[in-house]
């Protein structure tokens, strides 16, 4: 499947800017079933300063800008084509006991797993986190399978509402209130996986879903989303999807991963002067 992605974000200040710096993670990645065809980022004001692309600690890339005239707005827009490939199927069931997994992932030596299982800026292990875990991992449970069924739990748990939450707020206020979205439902996750010793991390990306082609209707769809993988060994990296209970596939577009949302904003700067200012997003994925 190929994907045609327009992703702008705009920014309005009430007071002019002289100077901005920034940093967007924004480019897809290429993975095993995805290949980004073509891709090219623009900033309005057209005088942006561009530094060549770069891989970050994760392997995303990223791309650094500088805005060196006044300006009263900004806009930085993606455009990219993806390919995106379907997941070979996952027998759940044939993954090994959780308990083994873990020891195995959690071993020194295997560095890519291991860096995801401590605290983060925005998820850190709890005992509340691990209450929540510990119903989907009994004693001798194929862990991919435990795994899911945690992902279910939270989808039949959780409400998604956008106006419940902010960027930060922490996850004891999600775990009382039930309700979020995307970002909150893949840090929650993460926060039960890494309560319990398991590696996780956090996907960002978009998910297609209800648009004219007949895709089917998916929450966070025209949207930036977020998801996230646990390491099995045997497996390699799972993605599972909480906020519709699934493990994405060809309807998923991966952009970058990390520990938490702060690994991966899609895009972050330092503005000198400026006020106060408003942000509103726009994403469009339509297949081709």
């Amino acid at each position: 499947m190929i994907y045609d992605v327009r992703h702008t974000t705009r920014y309005d200040y009430s007071e002019t800017v002289p100077i901005c710096y920034n940093r967007a993670h924004l480019s897809p990645r290429n993975d095993r079933n995805q290949k980004c065809i073509e891709r090219h980022i623009d900033v309005t004001p057209a005088s942006a300063i561009f530094s060549d692309p770069r891989a970050d600690a994760f392997g995303n890339e990223v791309t650094y800008f500088t805005v060196q005239e006044p300006h009263s707005s900004m806009e930085v827009t993606l455009r990219a084509q993806v390919e995106v490939s379907p997941v070979e199927y996952l027998d759940l069931n044939l993954s090994p006991d959780w308990q083994l997994a873990v020891d195995a992932a959690r071993a020194v030596e295997n560095v890519d797993a291991f860096q995801f299982i401590f605290d983060s800026k925005f998820v850190a292990a709890a005992p509340i986190l691990k209450a929540y875990a510990l119903p989907s991992f009994p004693a001798g449970r194929p862990f991919l399978a435990a795994v899911s069924d945690l992902t279910a739990r939270i989808h039949r748990d959780f409400t998604y509402d956008p106006a419940a939450t902010t960027v930060s707020t922490p996850l004891d206020e999600v775990m009382q209130s039930r309700r979020g979205v995307c970002q909150d439902f893949a840090h929650l996750q993460i926060g039960c996986l890494r309560s319990i010793g398991v590696p996780a991390r956090y996907v960002s990306g978009y998910i297609c879903g209800g648009d004219q082609t007949g895709a089917p209707s998916l929450t966070g769809a025209q949207a930036s989303h977020a998801w996230l993988s646990v390491f099995c060994p045997s497996f390699g990296w799972i993605d599972f999807d909480p906020t519709n209970n699934m493990i994405p596939s060809d309807l998923h577009i991966t952009v970058a991963w990390g520990r938490d949302y702060d690994d991966v904003s899609p895009v972050r700067g330092v503005v000198l002067g400026g006020g106060e200012h408003t942000i509103s997003v726009d994403v469009q994925i339509t297949r081709l």
